[in-house]
């Protein structure tokens, strides 16, 4: 069955993350993404790194469900041919920084002559303009920027760190599909088309903000109950490893206590309801819990706590991830096939429709492997697609 997005056609000119996992997003809910990449070798993240057989892994990661063809849209020509499934499109995502859309006249005054109702979104790291607007931005910068470092701080080792994947350009990128879909829902309410703008750093912290800031939303000096963002992100010591649980309510919080071996002090009113919360009790739970934990192993200390009911989880190494049994039996992990480079495995988009449910989107596309197909599509016939290619106006050439 097509998907939500059925009929939506895309034309993603972004690079890297936060732009072509937007778009991929939106490939897996049913539009026609296609990837209209820059000469010679590609957009940035085809560089050979993990990388077999013409595919590497990030490319992959944020471009499945999508056709590649490969235009140098500094030619007329390529340009001409750009326009050209403008016309045929509903969005265009672009992720540059400011000015270079428009260099390449395809900034949104140009594209909105052809598609008067397109949606344009565009990515930049810190906006289109102000003090910051035409430096260059990457996540580790937007996290040290929005308060991520400061929050990545072990009591133990206590020495700010980064978050060690890229999770600025993912929160972007999930911003930037739900508006791209909420941009579409009011262009059919009658709104005409738009442009949707989204910055890196603003997203940042507004994904930062809800639990990030709790110490800076309510202001003034009166505040109870204070909390510091994150206190219970935690690793703890067992007898050979570390575990992480979570005890959240009362009832967690003496199941912890009984799955340590100490009834007495689970049945006690200091670690009963309101008084659970208080600082001596807090503490004292705190000291049992850690000796406790480091008496067991991890294996004995999850299953322990299981027994108890309390949230808890093993450190799983990336490798056993794709073995987890919840993982497994819900199939977030796919596996699959291309003639080309071979067996590759995708996460599942985690968002299910019960009546419109997509179908399993394409594999990763190999640089400009869709060129012929959509130039067909546009009504070029082999004679001229040949010459289109003699002339370096789409990539790659044909051997």
């Amino acid at each position: 069955m097509a998907g939500p997005l059925d009929g939506v056609r895309v034309l993603d000119v972004s690079e890297v993350i936060s732009g072509p996992l937007a778009a991929m997003i939106l490939a897996d809910q049913g539009a026609d993404v296609i990837k209209v990449e820059p000469p010679r070798y590609g957009e940035e993240s085809r560089q050979p790194v993990n990388y077999r057989a013409g595919m590497a892994a990030l490319y992959a990661n944020c471009n499945h469900g999508k056709r590649s063809i490969g235009i140098d849209l500094k030619t007329e020509e390529g340009h001409a041919i750009f326009l050209e499934l403008v016309a045929t499109a509903d969005v265009v995502i672009q992720n540059w920084r400011p000015g270079a859309a428009e260099r390449l006249r395809i900034g949104e005054a140009d594209l909105r002559k052809v598609k008067p109702d397109l949606i344009y979104g565009s990515v930049t790291g810190y906006g289109d303009d102000g003090p910051y607007a035409d430096r260059r931005g990457y996540d580790p910068i937007f996290q040290a920027l929005t308060g991520y470092v400061a929050a990545q701080v072990n009591p133990e080792i206590p020495v700010p760190d980064l978050i060690r994947n890229a999770v600025v350009d993912k929160a972007t990128s999930l911003t930037l599909a739900q508006a791209i879909t909420a941009a579409l829902y009011a262009r059919e309410r009658g709104q005409g088309g738009q442009h949707v703008r989204v910055a890196m750093l603003d997203v940042g912290l507004a994904f930062f903000w809800p639990d990030g800031m709790l110490r800076h939303t309510l202001v003034g000096d009166d505040v109870s109950r204070f909390v510091v963002p994150g206190e219970r992100y935690q690793l703890t010591p067992t007898k050979d490893g570390q575990i992480i649980y979570w005890m959240g309510t009362a009832e967690q919080m003496r199941g912890g206590l009984r799955a340590m071996g100490r009834h007495d002090l689970a049945e006690s009113d200091r670690h009963r309801g309101v008084a659970s919360g208080e600082e001596a009790s807090v503490r004292e739970r705190a000291e049992v819990m850690s000796a406790g934990l480091a008496r067991l192993t991890s294996a004995e200390a999850y299953e322990a706590l299981l027994a108890e009911e309390v949230p808890v989880a093993p450190v799983l190494e990336h490798k056993d991830v794709l073995e987890d049994p919840q993982l497994v039996h819900n199939g977030t992990v796919i596996e699959a096939r291309h003639p080309v480079y071979g067996t590759y495995r995708r996460a599942r988009a985690a968002a299910r429709f019960s009546g419109t449910p997509p179908e399993s989107s394409r594999a990763p596309a190999l640089y400009g492997e869709h060129t012929d197909e959509i130039l067909a599509e546009l009504g070029r016939d082999e004679s001229s697609r040949a010459g289109l290619r003699a002339r370096g106006v789409v990539l790659p050439a044909r051997d």
